[in-house]
């Protein structure tokens, strides 16, 4: 009973302190997968691995998920090996495959972290065995960024399966959707996504790609539909609730797919690059998408912008650059692994190699091309987001960059943590949670809380 009771009196403690204006960011990029902070947000603009830090906390394991916020908690996910793990080395490179699988024991695990006091409050650890497949160096076996409604967190660890847990770090159900082999073992990515009573998941893939749709509650299937045609690609689908329908988007190897809540195909897109990763965002009642394979033939990397509505086969011709449903494409605009991001009338896209260009948002016309960030060899995998008339992107150097938004580019100033960062970091009303290669930071104007 005095667990019971300390358990029901720390949820209610974490979530009386984050109802004074820390909102929720239950998913990757937060609400709508737009990387925009809270309206009223105060952030800081500014820190270091000291300044403005209101804590920092060692994650065991490796995982490149993303951090999620609900109800003063702080989720992330991470595998642990008993041997030893290869060193992801920073930047575009070959020769990061790994032909065999790992024959140590790993556990997948789910933490949950207060958002208060940087206490790990749980780890549950979901799944333990010797891995099914294998993974690019600088990929991991917890990429995928989970998801949550409040009430359960929802841990999709590729190759081993989907996993629900309460708040308290209890499994309430879990499914095994099967082993793939990926394109050269790099391993898989693609977050899954939440929509009203379901859980939707694609995993594309060189053997058996598919979307699928389950019960959140109970992990049921309640469709399933087979992409014979896709490959393997590390791009989360994303839910379009656009003025005439609510649909599933998904960007594959060559094509992008919209189903509808039944899995109904509505329309589909021929036309991106051989890879692809970045998620789709909406804005202006349109929605923006695109990849941009670095090693794509003829500098192919297109960036559209679609009307809702479609039906059937909207693909542009060869010199065509808008048609019916796409309001305009940019040819050569889009970035490999950075996701876009709309901040104001302004689409900013985040290249790997470390430029940032801006694009009117509204007519495609580009603003500002390819700008340097760093010096060369800074490179990005993480995607930027934006607040207080600023676009930040963090470099896998761990240095965030800080650029006026706007028409004009202006390098306003870097703020450093000094280590490896590929993830992309959460946000709320008055913090950021970013999570570096082994430490998961809670960065706030004036550091630690003020203690009452």
């Amino acid at each position: 009973m005095v667990r019971i009771f300390s358990a029901m009196l720390l949820t209610m403690a974490m979530a009386i302190d984050h109802s004074k204006g820390n909102d929720n960011w239950p998913q990757f990029r937060g609400p709508n997968a737009a990387g925009l902070a809270p309206e009223g947000a105060h952030l800081p603009e500014s820190w270091s691995t000291t300044k403005n830090v209101a804590w920092k906390v060692e994650i065991p394991g490796r995982g490149l998920s993303s951090p999620i916020i609900w109800g003063g908690r702080v989720f992330v996910t991470s595998c642990l090996s008993e041997g030893k793990t290869p060193a992801a080395k920073k930047g575009l490179y070959f020769g990061g495959e790994q032909f065999k699988p790992p024959t140590d024991l790993h556990r997948w695990a789910v933490y949950c972290v207060d958002f208060n006091d940087g206490k790990v409050r749980w780890e549950t650890v979901v799944h333990k065995g010797v891995p099914k497949s294998t993974h690019h160096i600088k990929n991991s076996y917890a990429s995928e960024t989970p998801v949550t409604d409040g009430e359960r967190v929802y841990a999709y660890f590729g190759n081993v399966g989907v996993f629900c847990l309460d708040m308290n770090g209890k499994e309430l159900w879990h499914r095994d959707l099967g082993a793939f082999k990926t394109r050269f073992g790099w391993g898989t990515a693609a977050s899954p996504v939440l929509h009203q009573d379901r859980l939707y998941i694609v995993n594309d893939n060189e053997e058996k790609s598919f979307l699928i749709a389950l019960d959140k509650k109970t992990g049921q299937e309640i469709w399933r539909v087979d992409r014979p045609e896709e490959k393997s690609n590390w791009a989360t689908p994303f839910i379009w609730e656009n003025e005439l329908r609510t649909e599933i988007v998904t960007c594959g190897s060559g094509k992008v797919r919209s189903y509808d809540l039944d899995g109904k195909l509505l329309w589909e897109l021929k036309g991106l690059s051989s890879i692809t990763i970045p998620t789709p965002i909406t804005r202006f009642g349109l929605l923006y998408l695109g990849s941009g394979y670095v090693l794509e033939k003829d500098n192919f990397k297109p960036l559209y912008a679609i009307k809702p509505g479609a039906s059937g086969d909207i693909s542009l011709g060869k010199d065509e650059s808008h048609n019916a449903y796409v309001v305009w494409r940019q040819r050569s605009a889009a970035p490999y692994n950075p996701s876009f991001l709309i901040y104001g009338d302004y689409l900013y896209v985040l290249k790997d190699l470390g430029t940032l260009a801006c694009y009117d948002a509204h007519t495609g016309k580009e603003v500002y091309k390819d700008q340097r960030l760093g010096p060369a060899g800074t490179n990005f995998t993480s995607s930027p987001w934006a607040y207080a008339d600023k676009i930040f992107c963090l470099s896998e150097d761990g240095d965030t960059f800080v650029v006026q938004a706007g028409p004009k580019f202006k390098l306003l100033g870097k703020n450093s943590l000094g280590e490896m960062t590929l993830s992309t970091p959460a946000l709320t009303k008055d913090s950021l949670i970013i999570r570096t290669e082994t430490k998961l930071y809670r960065i706030r104007e004036g550091g630690p809380t003020a203690k009452k």
